[in-house]
């Protein structure tokens, strides 16, 4: 099974509260803009491991490159 953006959205969307999202990529290597409560008061690797969580193992066996930006609602809105 191909990896497309749109899993990986659906994928994100299942496991973390996200009030903006966009993922793009071309099947192997993919970029993400998470805007997310959660990562309120996190420091960037925080809010990469909740995104980590969020996948699970799919970023082992399924995501090869994913380059993120993880933003609050209010950096967002910035």
């Amino acid at each position: 099974m191909t990896t497309t953006p749109e899993l990986i959205h659906s994928y994100l969307a299942a496991g973390l509260d996200c009030s903006h999202l966009e993922v793009e990529g071309d099947g192997q290597h993919f970029q993400a803009v998470i805007v997310s409560p959660a990562f309120v008061g996190k420091r960037l690797i925080q809010r990469h491991q909740l995104v980590y969580a969020a996948l699970g193992d799919r970023m082992r066996e399924e995501i090869h490159a994913l380059s993120m930006k993880t933003l609050t609602p209010d950096e967002y809105q910035g």
